[in-house]
């Protein structure tokens, strides 16, 4: 019963969370290790509460809004923001695997962009002909993959301990680690990750046939295993990125674009390394492009009852990444920039999640503890600050 939660997890390692976490590394070195660690515990809870909230109830987030909210005008301006969500998530996904072409086999960012786009249509395609179930085998197979290309380099150049156990004290230096920490926990914790789950739960496990189900409470004890271990993988990796680059490419010219840090990967840790690392970012791209394309769906049909065409919705969503390849815009600051835009997007998603997973009319008896929705909401009112300072200081030019 465990892949729901790989597959989702597969949305907190994206190429948007390679650029973030490797330019926190090269620029900052240890200091925001607190951040990664800080985002992978709320994500646990985030995570598991969008993944119950589809199993018991059979719906997945957006469908429960679009019953909820009454207003049609405030139920398309709820879907706006989310739709301009995953827009920004798509972005970074089809540009980090066009990025991880250019790298592999020198083909030029804007044909990377297409290739990446057709991919992910056949690997939507399977989601559509055969099923959730294959779906979640093909991308816990590029999850190996990530895994792999991302921690090999720890092996060979490990990070300095005591720098690892300093950078667990959270503090900032300056505006522009705020904008990375930011950035990292808009990489983190992903909106359209918690729409996807609520989604992918309940076409797993509310649309099963099976003569003898198991009990909601077998499935969402099932659920804590599926999102423990997506998350004990994606906050790995995510760590081990950091630490690379905080170990290896700190004061390194070039190093906080993912081409430069590629050149430095493998001109300090070797040919293999370096490859492994591309073979990695490539993966990332394909994987979680796909998700997203589905998460996109599932916030149409859900607060539009309009259902595109998987593969339809892809090819329209792809224009905005091959526009930005096309004029020659910075791929790695556009990466950064397009977490920054996931993070404010949320509250939006985490606040209707809190609520609504606390209510028993609901889920009933599976509604939340107090102290479940007393740490969702102070990860939610954390997370809005941060966002609220951010603004602050970037109106101001602080």
């Amino acid at each position: 019963m465990l892949g729901p939660a790989l597959v989702a997890g597969v949305a907190y390692l994206d190429p948007g969370n390679v650029a973030s976490n490797m330019t926190a590394g090269a620029r900052y070195g240890y200091l925001l290790v607190w951040v990664v660690l800080a985002g992978n515990i709320m994500a646990w809870l985030i995570q598991y509460l969008s993944a119950k909230l589809g199993v018991v109830t059979g719906q997945s987030l957006p469908e429960v809004l679009g019953t909820r909210i009454r207003n049609r005008w405030a139920r398309r301006a709820y879907w706006l923001q989310a739709e301009l969500v995953a827009m920004a998530t798509d972005i970074a996904e089809v540009l980090g695997g066009a990025v991880a072409l250019y790298l592999l086999f020198d083909i030029p960012l804007l044909l990377g962009g297409v290739i990446t786009g057709a991919v992910s249509m056949a690997l939507l395609a399977v989601q559509t002909l055969r099923g959730p179930r294959h779906f979640e085998f093909v991308i816990i197979g590029l999850m190996s993959i990530i895994v792999i290309g991302f921690v090999a380099g720890l092996f060979v150049a490990p990070p300095d301990p005591a720098g690892v156990l300093g950078g667990m004290i959270p503090r900032f230096t300056d505006s522009g680690s705020v904008l990375l920490a930011a950035s990292i926990l808009g990489a983190t914790i992903m909106p359209h990750a918690i729409y996807a789950h609520s989604a992918l739960s309940r076409d797993r496990f509310a649309g099963a046939r099976n003569p003898n189900p198991p009990s909601i409470r077998t499935l969402l004890t099932v659920t804590r295993w599926d999102v423990t271990i997506a998350m004990i993988i994606a906050g790995s990796v995510n760590l081990a990125i950091l630490l690379l680059a905080a170990a290896n490419l700190a004061g390194v010219e070039g190093t906080d674009s993912l081409e430069g840090a590629y050149a430095a990967i493998t001109d300090n840790l070797g040919a293999v390394i370096g490859t492994l690392f591309a073979v990695g970012l490539l993966a990332s791209g394909l994987a979680s492009t796909s998700v997203g394309a589905y998460a996109g769906a599932e916030i149409m049909h859900g607060l539009l009852t309009i259902r595109i065409p998987l593969l339809a919705r892809r090819l329209v969503t792809l224009i905005p990444a091959l526009i930005i390849l096309g004029v020659g815009f910075d791929p790695t600051l556009a990466l950064v920039l397009s977490q920054v835009v996931l993070s404010f997007g949320i509250p939006f998603a985490l606040i209707p999640l809190v609520v609504l997973t606390a209510q028993r009319r609901t889920l009933g008896v599976h509604a939340n503890r107090l102290g479940t929705t007393v740490l969702g909401i102070i990860f939610a009112i954390l997370l809005i600050t941060l966002n609220a300072v951010l603004l602050w200081l970037i109106t101001t030019g602080a």
